[in-house]
């Protein structure tokens, strides 16, 4: 990537001698990277060439900067303008022409999520971005061109940071550099070793749990080399390569990253660089004329490639097969080696770029337009004037969102919005006709409860009765339950509690658990949802009810005993696109296309939850309401009626599609609305709600 630079030219550093072994390593570092992200399966660990290049930027740094310093030369301008010359004009090229195909073909969330990643890449912090976008609502992967660049902003913060370290411990701890040195990577890889477990986004995007794969390549250059013999350093090499090449072809995107797994190929790749070996097979593979190629564009094929992989998925609404996969690593290939010719090599070898005011008011002005570019598209939300009215017309209905998740109804995933506290007090979101009494009923459960509950609040209104909301992101109304990873568990446990008590303190009637039940049966969301998404892909359906419909029916029956009566509502069917994007896109493309799911498929991949809530409600005597009775019809799930688009994204309906789910609610708010004594079930079965047999399982 941006510093694995080995020769005199490129580097800068004419006492550096190159080594034209460290290219072909670079190349071994790229090609898995690109394969990996084009599809091609026996790459499924190609991932592992981002920390290869890791070690090799930490190596050409602290070799450069130590030379200089023992010379006497050190110059921190010298050095920053040398990195400015090397990284800034392929990197902004890319951004740039990459930032006119997302005017023109990116949806205006996607092309906000766009014009932060624009502006957190100038800024050198893209992967702080994206580790903060790795939420619930964020667009996925696939739709992100300068998702790549987390690992650029990662070594730019290094290239800040460690002259400046290695600049005092060289001045005022010079006999102890290796010791300092072996001592940050101990702690930053047990800091990751911690942080993959618990917070695996973390782990993955953030310099301090990161950089001991940086420090292991200064490492190696700071550590003495011993006089190996060729048949030796041979030896260590092909270990080397040997750990680099397990990892690509046995890791895959299920192996826990970065954590223990990562110093497989780190240090397979610091073991390359230490042997040094001139001859035998490992020499003559890394020093073949094709790697050396490789080697030499590998950083404008690593900016490239993504980028052209993202386009090509969006446009064709498929994954890769084949035959795209050829076509991408092409293009990333014609593309590379255009930006390493016209762009790279003249930033770095032509007299004009040597101005060091010229290169400084270049980069602060590229900085700046880049800056002010992703402010204003995000400061404008993604620029929906872009598109035709009528395209925009249907977009719309992305922002057609229940009130019912404001920051005074609703908790996100990060914890902001409505806290514990506010729950303990009773100062909770009110629902229904305006209290002439204590609530009859309570909202409770997860974004789906906050999505739907326009629906309730409407019925409530026409039955003249009053409730309470209460609602956190991706935590179902399940007290003690175990419905995902310990740490999510964890998040919502406070808040569960909380809502559990305030029901029990002020002896609700009624309350409605609303939850994503297939998400919490599974631990996973309907598979492959997105632009590729395709119903004839097989659905993976582990089974991990049975902690959920125990602590279900625990919290059921703590209500039966203190008088409260619970409603269980079946989840909506899950679209498997975000829906109004999909819309505008095939209007804009003039496309005609049916968004509808089979119902089959749909009740193949809800059977489990919606099962486990029928029989509960048979055996516990509550109620049940079920969307799929207005959703769906005999053959297909339909995310539009009426002329209205009744989600918002893939899973969440809109107002419009809420308030079309209110006569749902009506009879169970008739129900509500008797005075005590005179409560009694719906008519007719008391949980089946009327709804088809076909779609009971």
């Amino acid at each position: 990537m941006a510093a694995s630079a080995g020769s005199k030219h490129v580097i800068g550093a004419k006492h550096i001698d190159y080594r034209p072994d460290l290219d072909g390593l670079r190349a071994l570092a790229i090609l898995p990277v690109l394969l990996f992200h084009a599809d091609v399966a026996l790459f499924r660990g190609g991932f592992v060439g981002v920390d290869v290049f890791f070690v090799l930027s930490g190596y050409f740094m602290a070799k450069i900067i130590l030379s200089d310093l023992e010379a006497g030369t050190f110059s921190f301008p010298a050095f920053y303008i040398r990195r400015i010359r090397r990284i800034i004009p392929a990197l902004f090229a890319m951004m740039a022409i990459t930032a006119v195909f997302a005017w023109f073909r990116l949806m205006p969330q996607e092309f906000r999520y766009f014009g932060d990643s624009v502006r957190a890449a100038a800024l050198f912090s893209a992967n702080v971005l994206f580790r903060q976008e790795s939420g619930y609502f964020d667009i996925s992967a696939e739709m992100k061109p300068l998702l790549h660049t987390w690992s650029l902003s990662m070594e730019e913060q290094f290239y800040i940071l460690f002259p400046i370290s290695l600049f005092l411990a060289f001045t005022f701890a010079r006999r102890f550099i290796l010791h300092i040195t072996g001592g940050l990577i101990l702690i930053s890889f047990g800091a990751c070793l911690w942080a993959t477990s618990h917070s695996p986004e973390k782990a993955f995007f953030l310099l301090h749990f990161r950089v001991w794969e940086l420090l292991i390549g200064a490492l190696v250059a700071f550590a003495p080399r011993p006089n190996y013999s060729e048949r030796v350093a041979a030896l260590l090499s092909t270990v080397g390569l040997s750990a680099i090449l397990a990892a690509i072809f046995l890791y895959s995107s299920a192996t826990p990253f970065p954590g223990p797994f990562a110093a497989v190929p780190v240090l397979g790749a610091a073991l390359v660089i230490h042997a040094r070996s001139t001859r035998w097979f490992p020499a003559r593979f890394l020093t073949h004329g094709a790697s050396l190629f490789i080697g030499r564009i590998s950083y404008s094929l690593y900016l490239w490639h993504w980028p052209i992989i993202v386009f090509y998925r969006y446009e064709t609404g498929h994954h890769l097969t084949l035959t795209d996969s050829l076509m991408v690593v092409v293009l990333s290939f014609i593309c590379a080696t255009l930006s390493w010719r016209f762009i790279e090599q003249p930033a770095r070898t032509a007299a004009v770029f040597r101005s060091r005011g010229l290169v400084l008011s270049l980069l602060g002005t590229t900085m700046a337009a880049a800056a002010t570019f992703g402010f204003v598209v995000t400061r404008y939300e993604g620029i929906p004037e872009r598109l035709p009215a009528d395209v925009y017309s249907i977009y719309s209905a992305t922002y057609d969102q229940s009130p019912f998740f404001a920051p005074n109804c609703f908790t996100d995933t990060d914890g902001q919005g409505l806290q514990t506290q506010a729950i303990r007090d009773g100062a909770v979101c009110p629902m229904g006709a305006a209290a002439t009494g204590a609530p009859r009923f309570i909202v409770w459960g997860d974004s789906h409860a906050a999505a739907i509950a326009p629906a309730i609040d409407a019925a409530a209104r026409k039955a003249g009765i009053s409730g309470l909301f209460v609602a956190r992101a991706s935590c179902p109304p399940l007290p003690d339950a175990v419905f995902g990873p310990e740490r999510v568990v964890n998040r919502c446990r406070e808040t569960l509690a909380a809502t559990f008590g305030l029901i029990e303190q002020k002896k609700i009637p009624y309350v409605f658990m609303v939850g994503y039940w297939p998400k919490y049966v599974h631990r996973t969301e309907l598979p492959g949802e997105g632009v590729f998404f395709n119903t004839s892909e097989p659905l993976s359906l582990p089974d991990w009810s049975a902690p959920v419909r125990d602590s279900l029916k625990a919290t059921i029956d703590a209500f039966a005993q203190q008088g409260t009566r619970a409603i269980l509502v079946q989840d909506v069917p899950e679209m498997g696109v975000k829906v109004p994007e999909a819309l505008a896109r095939a209007k804009m493309t003039d496309e005609n296309v049916d968004f509808s799911l089979p119902l089959s498929y749909t009740l193949q991949r809800q059977r489990l939850a919606r099962d486990m809530l029928f029989g509960l409600a048979r055996e516990t005597g509550s109620s049940i309401v079920d969307p799929f009775a207005l959703l769906c019809d005999a053959t297909r799930c339909h995310p539009v009626a009426n002329g209205g688009i009744l989600y918002r994204d893939s899973d969440h309906l809109s107002l419009t599609g809420a308030r079309f789910l209110s006569p749902l609610f009506d009879e169970t708010m008739a129900m509500i609305a008797k005075p005590p004594g005179e409560t009694s079930q719906p008519s007719g079965d008391r949980w089946s709600m009327a709804v088809p047999e076909t779609q009971r399982r």
